[in-house]
């Protein structure tokens, strides 16, 4: 990769002032990036190159939305999967895995090389356990693939379609799942990272880049971090203005920008003025591409 970490220039494209911003996803067909502020329930669509974003507002707190190949858009929410159009905003139920658990929401999202959408719940109240990890195929149908979660986060997909990359938050490691041809598991995980106790910083979304390496949001640490999963060691470090770092893509007409979200949750007025582009959106040239983000296949 070139250049040292102190040479990758960070900026704030966005103040969107988010409590919770998470869940950038680059809409390669719109050439723009869509993003949510989940406890205001908005869809955020920005356009880098005017600098304009506009919000969509949903009926509940919403963690993930993904691009199907309609056109429309698949999301994750308090009340289940919905369909939400980009331009009207019509949302359109589809299933609640969940509605049997009113204190989970759905969190972090993204679709596999397969074109599924997959998605974490987590309580409310963080309790530990409380969430499971869903795939939705593309007839819509959900399966649980993991259950006694807590806080379910980043994912990430190996360009041979043979591992899986996961993150739990508060077990502060990266589990890489083997994966059949098709995938489905094939075995159990094991850690490939973890991010040091004395960091004072749990990982949080995570996206892989055209050279294999896995860049890791740290909410806490201030910082993306770019790792290597087959040796688990630490490659760069991309320090951020905000301690609440949330999820990072990459987008742009080449692939090579990192975009990132943060946060500005339970901050005081104190520690606002302290980082005042708290809940912002960044973007930054880190010296690597990115892949195209999967979109949700529907069923022929």
């Amino acid at each position: 990769m070139a250049g040292a970490p102190e040479a990758m220039k960070v900026r704030c494209v966005l103040d969107a002032q988010a409590g919770l911003a998470e869940g950038p996803h680059w809409w390669v067909e719109k050439s723009v990036l869509i993003w949510v502020d989940i406890e205001a329930s908005r869809v955020g669509f920005f356009d880098p190159v005017t600098g304009r974003n506009r919000f969509l507002v949903v009926p509940s707190h919403i963690g993930a939305v993904v691009p199907m190949s309609d056109g429309e858009l698949l999301a994750a929410t308090a009340q289940g999967f919905v369909r939400l159009h980009p331009d009207s905003g019509v949302v359109s139920s589809l299933q609640d895995p969940e509605d049997d658990q009113p204190g989970n929401r759905f969190n972090d999202g993204k679709c596999d090389p397969w074109g599924r959408f997959w998605a974490g719940t987590m309580a409310y109240d963080f309790a530990a356990g409380a969430g499971s990890l869903w795939r939705v195929n593309p007839d819509f149908s959900c399966i649980r693939q993991r259950h006694g979660l807590t806080i379910p986060n980043g994912l990430a997909w190996s360009q041979d379609r043979g591992t899986l990359y996961f993150i739990d938050s508060p077990t502060r490691q990266v589990l890489a799942f083997p994966l059949t041809s098709s995938g489905d598991f094939s075995g159990e995980p094991i850690p490939c990272i973890t991010i040091p106790e004395d960091w004072d910083a749990v990982p949080d979304g995570m996206c892989i880049d055209a050279e294999g390496m896995l860049w890791i949001a740290l909410f806490g640490g201030g910082a993306v971090t770019r790792w290597d999963p087959a040796s688990g060691l630490l490659l760069e470090r991309l320090a951020l203005p905000c301690r609440q770092v949330t999820s990072c893509c990459f987008g742009g007409p080449n692939l090579d920008q990192l975009f990132v979200t943060t946060a500005r949750q339970e901050m005081d007025a104190a520690a606002i003025k302290a980082e005042p582009l708290a809940g912002g959106l960044f973007q930054a040239d880190v010296g690597v591409k990115g892949l195209t983000a999967d979109c949700f296949q529907l069923a022929a």
